[in-house]
C-alpha cells in the first residue's frame, strides 16, 4: 500500500510502512498509526495520537493532541461509489474536527463535517450522528449522549495530553 505526500513530525511512527495507505496527510509528533490504516488527503493526525489498525480517516479529518482512536474506526469518510461509472466520487463537506484528548472506541463511526469535543468519549462501535459537547460520553446507533466522561468515581478525566485546559485555551 502506498504512502505519498506525507509529513511525519519527529518522533511519529508507523508501526507497519508496508501495510498502510497514506496520501496528502500530516501526521504529528510523536503519533503512531497502526497497520491497515487508510488516511485520505487533507487529513491531520495531531501530536501524541494513536491511530489503531483497520481505521479509515476521511477526507479534511482533524485530530486533535492526544486523541486515541480504537480499531476499525470510520471518520468523516465521504468517499461513495458511483453506480453509473463503478469508480469514486468525494462529496465535499466541512471538515471532521476531534478535539484534544477524545477516545474513540473500536469500530464505531463519526460521520462527516461534525465536531467531536475535547475529552469525548465514544463507545465502541456508536454511530455518531451530531456534534458531540466536551467530555460528552456517546453510546449506541445513533449515537447519544449519556453521560460525562469526567464523572467516573472521583477519577481525573481521560486527559493522554496531560494539558487538555492548557490546549483548549490557547
Amino acid at each position: 500500500m502506498p504512502i505519498t505526500d506525507v509529513s511525519l513530525e519527529d518522533g511519529a511512527s508507523i508501526t507497519h510502512p508496508d501495510l498502510v495507505d497514506l496520501a496528502g496527510c500530516r501526521i504529528g509528533a510523536g503519533a503512531r498509526v497502526g497497520p491497515f490504516v487508510q488516511i485520505r488527503p487533507g487529513s491531520r493526525v495531531g501530536v501524541r495520537c494513536k491511530v489503531s489498525s483497520h481505521s479509515v480517516l476521511g477526507p479534511a479529518v482533524e485530530l486533535g493532541e492526544g486523541v486515541f482512536v480504537g480499531h476499525g474506526v470510520v471518520i468523516g469518510d465521504t468517499e461513495t461509489e458511483s453506480r453509473e461509472t463503478g469508480g469514486s466520487e468525494t462529496v465535499a463537506c466541512r471538515p471532521t474536527r476531534i478535539g484534544p484528548g477524545a477516545s474513540l472506541g473500536s469500530r464505531s463511526t463519526v460521520l462527516p463535517g461534525l465536531v467531536i469535543g475535547r475529552g469525548a468519549m465514544i463507545g465502541a462501535g456508536a454511530v455518531v450522528t451530531g456534534d458531540v459537547p466536551d467530555f460528552a460520553l456517546v453510546v449506541g446507533v445513533p449515537g447519544r449522549v449519556v453521560g460525562d466522561a469526567r464523572d467516573r468515581r472521583g477519577l481525573e478525566p481521560h486527559d493522554p495530553a496531560g494539558r487538555l485546559d492548557e490546549v483548549a485555551a490557547g
